[in-house]
């Protein structure tokens, strides 16, 4: 247990996974870890960030990736494992937190990760040296708490700035009900990247229930077809892929 953080945090065994870890911030399950199968994501919201790192380059290719916000590194693990000699860059903002997690939870053998202590987005000028990178996955986002300096088109601009030609940039956003900040920040993304969707839980659309939704943008001038087909086709189930003008107008 780490008791330096103003909150406790603690990695526990999961009683029903074997292999696995759950890592727990002042009481709230954050993220679950699986040692024994880094390619076993637990969370919905994960395996849709996953399952879009898998689609936009060949299978197996090693891809460069900027991780804004750490956890417990599951997409790291991850794509350590899938897309062996990936090169990965993981910003967190506690010290504690990050030692933590990799001294109880290492990272898989052969792992290339660099990480950063700091705010995500006064980190990235220091980043911009070891850019382009081929994805930026944004990972702090929980409703209307959403740090102002970071929910905001200048900041999607300075991402964007870091990305390859044909990079991805996705977001995770935790919203209540109603979704204020999925929508505001579906238009601030859109209006920099019209190759913008948003992807989550078929029901999530209905802004009746609170959630996680990701916003997934490339800089291709549009989202390929066969992205939204195989989004739809790996899930988790049931899915939904929203875009275009369907995507203004939820906005």
């Amino acid at each position: 247990m780490l008791k330096g953080l103003g909150q406790h945090a603690e990695i526990r065994a999961d009683e029903f996974v074997p292999g696995a870890f759950v890592l727990s911030v002042g009481g709230a399950d954050q993220s679950q870890v699986n040692l024994a199968d880094p390619g076993n994501i637990f969370y919905e919201y994960l395996r849709r960030i996953a399952n879009l790192l898998d689609l936009f380059r060949p299978a197996g290719e090693p891809i460069k990736v900027l991780h804004l916000g750490a956890g417990a590194l599951t997409l790291a693990r991850y794509l350590a494992v899938s897309r062996p000699g990936s090169e990965q860059f993981a910003v967190e903002l506690e010290r504690e937190l990050l030692d933590f997690v990799l001294e109880q939870l290492p990272m898989p053998d052969g792992s290339k990760l660099r990480t950063l202590i700091g705010d995500a987005r006064w980190a990235l000028p220091e980043l911009a040296a070891d850019g382009p990178f081929d994805a930026i996955v944004l990972d702090i986002f929980s409703g209307p708490a959403a740090p102002e300096h970071i929910a905001h088109r200048d900041f999607y601009r300075e991402a964007a700035a870091l990305l390859a030609p044909e990079g991805m940039l996705l977001i995770n956003i935790g919203d209540e009900p109603g979704l204020t900040l999925v929508r505001s920040q579906s238009r601030a993304l859109r209006s920099l990247l019209p190759a913008t969707i948003l992807t989550g839980e078929s029901s999530m659309f209905s802004s009746r229930y609170p959630g996680n939704l990701i916003l997934a943008a490339s800089k291709r001038e549009s989202w390929p077809v066969s992205w939204t087909e195989g989004l739809l086709a790996a899930g988790p189930h049931p899915c939904r892929v929203v875009e275009g003008v369907e995507l203004d107008e939820f906005s």
